[in-house]
């Protein structure tokens, strides 16, 4: 199939879902039945959501988690030469996690950080270590005898589509939107346009079969037609002229009648969610800070749009969302030192003033939230940066996970491991599928239906993620 087929197809698919959703059609009763019977399974009686922060541009993972020994920092800094942090700026930020690591091993965050070290401490916050698109378990032997690896390694839209999508740079259905078909049917009817909330601009990972994500700005819904109290260039006449104009269903064209239905649903989504946001506490923007120096915070702002969208799931009737922010920047092949601290810094802050923001909202254990980026990168310099990698450390954090945890296998510190696939790339020991089965299976998604979000989770075996979330949560 061409590209061009796959994405006429994908455009009539959700065309269609947006003109039929919230409508008796009997394909999508019987969809709503199915995820009825998943979210069953998991006891569905109340609000869950998922929150992904994607790094893009590729997280340098060698100054994410440090090795701070005396041993494995120096081979961290050999390894680094003018990227590594040291071993002074590490002793506030070194953590203790609720396992023994490898003898004699320590690591720490950078000291940007310590909010977040604050969090693992308190048992709120856990990590990925090495963490990558696998389409098998991988040795460095598989790897050097041409094992099918996953498409366009070291890419960055493709890698951003791959971990977001399994697919390459043209997928059209993501796992989070597959969350999303699954358990949409759980909240009110008519409002499954919020099931998955995009805040951050396009992105594959909310897309899903059924479910088409609803794109919500850091400030709030557009308005689609002026307020009645201005109207239309100044009438409240033209203004609804205009709007029957957009929203006639007796069009002779189908193209035109379907573009009437997504305008309408539009419209009547805005309106339903300005009022919703109405609702929320006045005091959450005063957890966020959205702007240093003049200079605007961006991921604090689509956090807080979050908060106060989470803020308002009763007054939408919402029993499951699924959430996409983003913060770039990360690309950084050169001026690491001077930029990577002040992202790092922007990633902790914000989280932070979500958790807190959650924990105001009596939510904290109903929210789990977690980094994602295109890859990890070179643990070797290349004289101001690093360059694309493959594996990389991330997050998950809320009051549902078993914090305190370095999940997976910790790295070697230095040069030439059977964990690295040249200069310090890092080839996987976890995989995105491994992450998503568990993030699926603690929204809800019966085991009969896992395989629709993480279709290679089985291939790994028992889950080295199995204890990512507290029992009973």
């Amino acid at each position: 199939m061409s590209h061009h087929d796959s994405s006429r197809r994908a455009f009539l698919r959700r065309t269609g879902a947006l003109s039929l959703m919230g409508a008796a059609a009997p394909w999508a009763a019987s969809l709503a039945t199915m995820a009825e019977a998943a979210a069953a399974s998991s006891g569905n009686d109340g609000y869950k959501a998922l929150v992904c922060v994607f790094l893009n541009g590729g997280n340098d993972h060698g100054n994410t988690v440090i090795p701070c020994d005396a041993d494995g920092h120096q081979a961290y800094a050999a390894a680094r030469q003018n990227l590594a942090r040291t071993a002074d700026e590490l002793l506030n930020t070194k953590l203790t996690p609720r396992h023994v690591l490898p003898s004699g091993r320590e690591v720490a965050f950078p000291p940007e950080w310590a909010p977040l070290k604050d969090l693992f401490e308190k048992r709120r916050l856990s990590m990925l270590l090495n963490i990558g698109p696998l389409l098998q378990p991988t040795t460095l032997a598989d790897f050097r005898s041409n094992i099918q690896l996953p498409p366009q390694l070291f890419s960055h839209n493709d890698q951003q589509a791959v971990w977001q999508s399994y697919q390459p740079e043209g997928g059209t259905v993501g796992w989070g939107g597959r969350v999303g078909d699954l358990l949409m049917s759980s909240n009110s009817s008519g409002k499954a346009a919020f099931t998955c909330v995009n805040v951050a601009g396009n992105a594959v990972y909310l897309a899903g079969d059924t479910v088409v994500p609803y794109a919500l700005a850091p400030d709030g819904p557009a308005p689609l037609l002026a307020s009645r109290s201005t109207g239309l260039f100044g009438s409240s006449r033209a203004s609804e002229v205009f709007q029957s104009l957009v929203t006639r269903q007796d069009h002779p064209v189908l193209l035109a009648r379907t573009h009437a239905n997504v305008m309408k649903r539009a419209m009547e989504g805005q309106k339903t969610l300005s009022e919703a946001l109405l609702t929320a506490p006045s005091n959450l923007p005063s957890m966020f800070t959205t702007t240093v120096d003049g200079k605007p915070r961006r991921l604090a702002e689509q956090l807080l749009m979050v908060a106060r969208t989470i803020a308002a799931r009763q007054a939408l009737g919402l029993k499951r969302q699924v959430f996409f922010v983003s913060l770039g920047g990360f690309d950084l092949h050169d001026r690491l030192m001077l930029d990577h601290p002040r992202l790092m810094d922007q990633v902790a802050q914000a989280l932070a003033s979500f958790d807190t923001a959650m924990h105001s909202l009596g939510v904290d254990r109903q929210v789990t939230t977690f980094t994602a980026s295109d890859f990890g990168r070179t643990l070797t310099s290349n004289g101001d940066g690093s360059d694309h990698g493959w594996g990389g450390h991330h997050l998950v954090m809320g009051g549902a996970v078993t914090g305190g945890h370095l999940h997976g296998t910790l790295p070697e510190p230095g040069l030439g491991a059977n964990d690295q696939v040249g200069q310090g790339r890092l080839l996987p020991s976890l995989s995105v599928d491994q992450l998503a089965a568990e993030l699926g299976r603690w929204m809800g998604v019966s085991s009969t239906n896992l395989e629709l979000v993480a279709p290679r989770y089985k291939r790994f075996g028992a889950s080295e993620l199995g204890g990512l979330f507290a029992a009973g949560t």
